[in-house]
């Protein structure tokens, strides 16, 4: 089935999007950002080449006024996400609803009953608020910044059992950033983030740092588009094309980072298994070299280990956040713990083992000699577990290693 027509997604600033993505892995009709000024918005609607588009910030309330008609959903929501030209009329529709649903089912968190806080004010949480109603939440609390109900005033509310951030903090490129602490909710069973890049926001990551369910916003990116789809079409799909296409934007936008003691081979490895992944290939060391000017010994010793990692950290914060890439680090990123996040919002992460006596110590600051490895190793080995989501032995050739990892992967 193939759809003739000129559709894609209206916004303004649209470089990060992934609707182009998405839609056009349905492989039905080409799709195009159009970026969109204010002032030009009126004669972008009266396009008619333009058979149906998507909508995001700021244009999502703003286009109600233009359309001919609004289905029920979006006008309760007051937002609409969708719309599609038919004999010359704009019809307008909210899928967000559809995305949101789809992406609490998927990740088994149950609302129905529950006392549900929705972190923000704007049209994503008018969204959140009309599905928690229709789902048959106990209770709706809509936390603003000024409101009654604000991010100081909701730590006194214990009963919450789920939260909902319908707010772009910890959205890329501000990615260290988190709406909440969740420490102080000790009735928390779940926790929804619409935000989708990074795939692990800050809020997520203190969410599973506590043991408590929780899900990303790409799911809803993917189910929203599945469901704009069949607007366009107006041909139903089964939901079982949506989890084909989140699995490959997954695999699209996710890092391999490779950790592990100097010397045990990541940068080789990295530079093999990057293009056979199809990903692009950085090692950290290099880029903190370009930082100073200097290579890594002349830097240990000119300024000293603290400000190396200070820098190793800045360098990660940066890189981490991107995706599409397989990453060697420093042998002593573990060191410090808040680098695990920075490399966990978008990556798995890879321990590379070697045996202690075949590690190189050439150029190692710190790996002078085999005590000095044994004793780094000693000190590093239990951080290197908590950081692993996978531990690949590099013992033999290096092509096997590299086997092994997309085996593993």
């Amino acid at each position: 089935m193939e759809v003739k027509g000129k559709f894609g997604l209206l916004g303004r600033t649209l470089s990060h999007s992934y609707s182009k993505l998405i839609h056009e892995k349905f492989s039905l009709y080409s799709y195009d950002l159009f970026e969109v000024e204010p002032s030009c918005l009126e004669g972008f609607l009266s396009d008619e080449k333009i058979c149906g588009f998507n909508v995001t910030i700021p244009y999502k309330t703003e286009i109600i006024k233009y359309l001919d008609y609004v289905d029920e959903v979006a006008k309760q929501i007051g937002a609409v996400n969708t719309v599609v030209r038919r004999d010359g009329k704009l019809y307008g529709y909210n899928t967000d609803i559809f995305g949101m649903q789809y992406m609490l089912d998927s990740a088994g968190i149950e609302v129905t009953d529950k006392v549900v806080a929705v972190l923000g004010s704007g049209g994503t949480s008018h969204t959140a608020a009309a599905l928690l109603k229709g789902l048959g939440a106990k209770e709706i609390l809509i936390v603003s910044r000024t409101g009654e109900i604000n991010y100081q005033t909701i730590k006194n509310r214990q009963d919450v059992q789920v939260i909902i951030n319908t707010t772009p903090v910890g959205m890329y490129p501000e990615t260290q950033n988190s709406p909440i602490d969740l420490s102080g909710f000790v009735n928390l069973e779940a926790v929804a983030d619409v935000v989708y890049n990074p795939q692990k926001t800050k809020l997520l990551y203190q969410a599973e740092s506590l043991n408590i369910k929780c899900t990303g916003g790409l799911s809803m990116l993917v189910a929203q588009a599945k469901r704009a789809l069949e607007i366009f079409t107006d041909v139903r799909f089964s939901d079982d094309i949506i989890k084909p296409v989140l699995a490959w934007l997954q695999s699209l936008s996710s890092n391999v980072v490779l950790i592990g003691m100097p010397g045990t081979g990541k940068t080789q490895i990295g530079k093999r298994l990057a293009p056979a992944i199809k990903r692009k290939f950085v090692d950290t060391d290099e880029l903190i070299e370009k930082h100073f000017g200097l290579d890594i010994p002349t830097v240990f010793e000119r300024f000293g280990e603290a400000e190396f990692r200070r820098v190793e950290s800045m360098v990660l914060a940066e890189v981490g956040k991107k995706g599409g890439q397989v990453i060697a680090t420093g042998g002593g990123i573990v060191e410090n713990q808040d680098n695990h996040f920075l490399l966990k919002q978008n990556g798995t992460i890879v321990y590379i083992v070697r045996d202690l006596e075949k590690l190189s110590t050439k150029n190692r600051p710190l790996s002078k000699d085999l005590d000095h490895v044994k004793g780094i190793y000693e000190r590093r080995k239990d951080k290197y577990a908590f950081f692993a989501d996978l531990t690949v032995d590099n013992n033999g050739e290096i092509n096997q290693t590299v086997k092994e990892i997309i085996k593993s992967l």
